[in-house]
């Protein structure tokens, strides 16, 4: 289909060349087809909508709503346990409560992104198959990798995911994401800081 053509001045009828240019009856015609199509898709957007839960609906009215200790525990101690699992080398980690709905708005999920480093003789490939197959064997469900990262996996437990990768900037570092469920609405619109939580992840216990 042709792009729609842009309507300038030169196009618009002269005062007096005809009569009102939003009258005509070509005018009219081609509003009738553009129009058509988008009205369509919302009644049937809206059909379905009374019928099934929305993605929004969702967001809107998250089941059990938790408090942000809850939502901190969640990444926090998943974040632990796969350190102590797959014996990653934390260089640092930090959390924060991240909006699932845009950039601000609840609710919000508890977030960890940790930094690990790898040995210098480490082969990569080998290393993060290893890091997954042994969270696999703990529990953990293997989803569909991200491609815009090197040697990534993703994988899911009780709700909470985690996508681990080399990082792209320098290969001898990893870098694992921890995401919880959109189960808090608490307001952290002012929240932007990410707090450091390397300790609380690598002590032992």
């Amino acid at each position: 289909m042709p792009a729609p053509r842009n309507v300038g001045s030169a196009d618009k009828p002269r005062p007096g060349a005809g009569g009102d240019w939003r009258r005509s009856r070509e005018f009219r015609a081609l509003l009738g087809a553009a129009l058509a199509g988008p009205l369509m898709l919302a009644g049937a957007f809206l059909l379905v909508g009374r019928l099934h839960s929305t993605p929004s609906d969702v967001l809107d009215h998250p089941v059990d709503p938790v408090t942000d200790e809850q939502s901190a525990a969640q990444v926090i101690d998943s974040a632990r346990q796969i350190v102590s699992l797959t014996g990653l080398k934390t260089q640092s980690a930090g959390y924060l409560l991240m909006s699932c709905r845009d950039r601000e708005n609840p609710p919000y999920q508890g977030a960890v992104y940790l930094t690990f480093t790898l040995a210098a003789d480490a082969h990569a490939d080998s290393y993060f198959e290893t890091i997954a197959s042994t969270l696999h064997t703990h529990g953990w469900t293997e989803g569909l990798a991200p491609n815009n990262h090197a040697l990534a996996s993703t994988l899911t437990r009780n709700g909470v995911t985690v996508t681990i990768y080399r990082r792209d900037d320098d290969p001898g570092l990893g870098v694992a994401r921890i995401y919880g469920q959109c189960r808090n609405m608490n307001d952290h619109r002012a929240d932007t800081t990410w707090i450091d939580v390397t300790d609380r992840i690598t002590k032992a216990g």
